[in-house]
C-alpha cells in the first residue's frame, strides 16, 4: 500500500473498547481526542456499563459510539430512555447490531426493527452503524447478511465490518457489497496489536464484549490470531491495498478492536504513522 493511502486510512481510525474497570483510564491516558471511542455491550452485564462509560467519556470531550444491540432492548420504552440518556449525554453516533443474547431481552430480536424504530423516532443520531461479515457469520447465511446491509441502508450512515483476516475475502465482501448497490460507508474491522498471552486471558471472559465472542465462535480464527507472528496488523494493511483504498470502496476508515489493549494499539498507530510520514 502507498504510504499516503494507509496513513489517511490509520488517521481515520476508531477504537473499539469493552467496558471494564479501567477502561475509562486507559482512554484517558492513551487515546487522542480526534479519536472516535466505541464502546461495546455485554449481554451478561446488560446496557448499563456501556451507557455509563461512553457518558464519562463524551464529558471528557470524546466522540463515542455506544454499542446498542437490538436483542439488549427490553422494549420500545427501553429504547426511549436509552436515547433520551444518550442524547443527554451528548452522543450523536449510535452502533446498532444484533448482538448476542440469546433469548432476546425483549421484543427486538434483530437490528432491522430498532433501526426502523429510530426513524420513526425522528432519527435522533446523525450517525448510525450497522455491522457487516466479511466472513461467515456462524448463523446466518453471507447471502443473507449482504441482504440485510440493503435492508438497513434506509435508516444507517456507515457499516463496520467485522474481523477479518484475509485480503483476499475482504476485497471480495467489499466488491459484493457494492454490486449489491448498498453505497454505505464502509469502516472495516480489523484486530490491532493484541499480545498473545493477553488475548488469550481476554478470551477466558467471555460475555464482556462482542470482539471476543466473534473470536471464540471462529476457533481457526483465534489461533491464527493468537499465534506467535500469526497475525499482523500491518500486513493485512498492506496485503489489503487495492480493497481498501480503491475510490469505488468507499472506506471511510478503521475500525481497531483493542481488546483493551488500548496503549499498546496506539503506541502501534502512532510508530506505524511515523515511519510512514518519515
Amino acid at each position: 500500500m502507498t504510504a499516503p493511502g494507509l496513513s489517511a486510512l490509520l488517521r481515520r481510525v476508531r477504537y473499539e473498547v469493552l467496558p471494564a474497570r479501567a477502561t475509562e483510564e486507559k482512554v484517558l491516558a492513551h487515546v487522542p481526542r480526534d479519536v472516535v471511542v466505541t464502546v461495546t455491550a455485554s449481554p451478561v452485564k446488560g446496557l448499563e456499563p456501556t451507557l455509563d462509560l461512553a457518558a464519562r467519556l463524551a464529558a471528557h470531550g470524546y466522540r463515542v459510539v455506544p454499542h446498542v444491540p437490538a436483542r439488549l432492548l427490553r422494549d420500545d420504552a427501553h429504547l426511549k430512555e436509552t436515547v433520551d440518556r444518550l442524547r443527554e449525554s451528548g452522543v450523536d453516533d449510535v452502533f446498532v447490531p444484533a448482538g448476542d443474547a440469546d433469548p432476546p431481552a425483549g421484543t427486538y430480536d434483530g437490528a432491522l426493527p430498532v433501526l426502523r424504530r429510530l426513524s420513526e423516532l425522528g432519527r435522533p443520531f446523525a450517525e448510525v452503524g450497522v455491522t457487516g461479515y466479511p466472513e461467515s457469520h456462524p448463523l446466518i447465511h453471507d447471502d443473507i447478511t449482504v441482504q440485510a446491509m440493503w435492508d438497513k441502508r434506509e435508516h444507517a450512515t456507515y457499516v463496520v465490518s467485522n474481523l477479518c483476516f484475509d485480503p483476499r475475502v475482504l476485497g471480495q465482501w467489499i466488491a459484493r457489497v457494492r454490486g449489491r448497490g448498498v453505497e454505505l460507508p464502509v469502516y472495516v474491522g480489523v484486530a490491532g496489536p493484541v499480545q498473545r498471552a493477553k488475548l488469550l486471558a481476554m478470551a477466558t471472559k467471555i460475555g464482556v464484549g462482542e470482539s471476543t465472542r466473534f473470536l471464540a465462535r471462529h476457533p481457526l480464527w483465534f489461533l491464527r490470531f493468537a499465534a506467535p507472528g500469526g497475525y499482523s496488523p500491518e500486513a493485512l494493511l498492506t496485503r489489503s491495498e487495492g480493497a481498501l483504498t480503491a475510490p469505488s470502496a468507499g472506506v471511510a476508515g478503521l475500525h481497531l478492536f483493542t481488546f483493551n489493549q488500548i496503549a499498546e494499539t496506539e503506541a502501534w498507530r502512532r510508530t506505524l504513522l511515523d515511519r510512514l510520514d518519515g
